[in-house]
């Protein structure tokens, strides 16, 4: 859907105030109710059902009768609601063409009221090419529902926390400005993507410049997950910017080899094709005869030292924790030292613990097993009385052969005397049912009754 900006200019305050109805609604709902909007808004006299109806036409909003009538913000509402709030921020005052779009994002030029002109992102999750996010990012955690809408707005805060991070220890990155729902405000680079870049003046040199803001980046404890020639960018003097990371993930994380070689196999893959770069294992591989293979033509993930401050626990990266670090740095002080013994103490206090709530399980039943044996014997049903004598006389016979043995051989009998007491219950209440069914001493002193009244 095509951003007009053009719209915002015949959108009143009334407007906005029902879209904000609508986004709110939308924290608890898929599809927001009519009704539920028109109490959120609060407008009068019944403004709420004609502002939805101006929405609806520009198309800010759906409208959905499947199950219920009710709305939900699109896109461009979306939009909307951020771009209003960055310009009440003062954050720019018009927003210009689009020099963007990607499987996840759209870029659009936007001034300042001085005439700087910025770089607005505006993540749109959801696409077609790019739906499986739920799987391919961690962007939910723990949730198990979601919105398009919802990833989109921590993806954007994601991103505006690396580029943040990252600007302030001083890698090549756009500088953050602002942040709002799933809009980042960043500085325009001056530059072209790589991947339009038919010659270089020094390949090696920038080649070289490349692989190292990724082994930088691995020394910080991250990883760009991303890195190719779509997501850098150079300018005229052959300077590298990095952009697009809200999928960096922790070198800690379980794939974190893979990511790892991955942006590394990327950019050699670039620069042979694009360049004609040869390597010290492309001349191995073309060479019958053996040559020394030089160790520092291609980095290893295994070779990287994680830097003392790393930024993928300050960040909560993908794949690491507070609390894993915590760990670790209790483990390295010596705080935590674990042993074979330490363990086999574990597992036994575990054993010790199932005994326990076995225990106080086949403790419960036992009550809930004597209850019913109570209200079996007031309903004063002959066969009940046997089969409860009978459990009884096993109950008494029971307790007097566990009294000399131990405890654990009491449990044993406590619960198969209450497995019986189950299946004795189970026959005493069919034996009840067919005892009414076949007519018996409940009806007839029902016709004893009726013949006596009659009488």
């Amino acid at each position: 859907m095509k951003l007009d900006v053009n719209v915002l200019r015949y959108l009143s305050k009334d407007d906005f105030r029902v879209l904000t109805a609508v986004e709110m609604g939308m924290r608890n709902h898929e599809i927001v109710p009519s009704e539920l909007v028109d109490r959120i808004a609060g407008l009068k006299h019944g403004g709420t059902y004609k502002v939805l109806k101006n929405l609806l036409k520009y198309k800010l909003l759906h409208h959905d009768r499947s199950k219920y009538d009710g709305f939900r913000l699109t896109y461009l509402g979306y939009d909307f609601l951020a771009i209003k709030t960055l310009v009440n921020r003062g954050v720019f005052t018009g927003v210009g063409r689009q020099i963007g779009v990607g499987k996840e994002s759209d870029i659009f030029e936007v001034a300042q009221e001085d005439g700087t002109i910025l770089a607005m992102k505006l993540h749109r999750l959801g696409r077609t090419s790019f739906r499986a996010v739920k799987s391919k990012r961690d962007y939910l955690r723990h949730r198990s529902s979601f919105s398009w809408l919802y990833l989109s707005r921590l993806a954007a805060l994601k991103e505006f926390a690396f580029m943040k991070a990252l600007q302030e220890h001083d890698f090549p990155v756009p500088k953050a400005i602002d942040c709002n729902r799933h809009c980042v405000i960043m500085s325009l680079v001056q530059g072209y993507p790589m991947v339009q870049v038919k010659q270089l003046q020094n390949p090696e040199t920038v080649f070289e410049k490349i692989i190292g803001i990724v082994v930088l980046l691995a020394e910080h404890g991250l990883i760009h997950c991303d890195f190719n020639e779509f997501n850098i960018m150079i300018d005229d003097d052959e300077k590298i910017t990095m952009i697009d990371f809200p999928q960096m993930v922790s070198v800690s994380h379980q794939n974190a080899q893979m990511y790892f070689d991955r942006d590394i196999e990327c950019i050699f893959k670039f620069f042979r094709k694009r360049f004609n770069m040869t390597f010290q294992e492309d001349r191995d591989e073309a060479d019958e005869t053996e040559v020394e293979v030089d160790e520092n033509s291609r980095p290893s993930f295994y070779d990287i030292t994680k830097d003392a401050n790393a930024l993928d626990r300050e960040l909560e990266a993908s794949g690491f924790t507070k609390k894993e670090q915590n760990d670790l740095d209790k483990f390295i002080e010596g705080e935590m030292e674990k042993s074979e013994d330490s363990d086999e103490d574990e597992e036994s206090d575990d054993e010790e613990e199932t005994c326990e709530s076995n225990e106080e399980e086949n403790l419960n039943e036992m009550k809930s097993l004597k209850l019913q044996e109570k209200e079996q014997k007031s309903s004063g049903g002959v066969e009940e009385e046997a089969e409860l004598d009978d459990n009884e006389k096993g109950e008494s016979s029971g307790d007097e052969a566990g009294r000399d043995e131990e405890l654990d051989k009491k449990l044993g009998k406590q619960r198969r005397r209450a497995m019986a007491a189950a299946r004795g219950g189970r026959k005493s209440q069919s034996s009840r049912n067919t005892y009414k069914d076949k007519g018996g001493r409940s009806q007839n002193s029902k016709i004893h009754n009726n013949m006596s009244g009659g009488w």
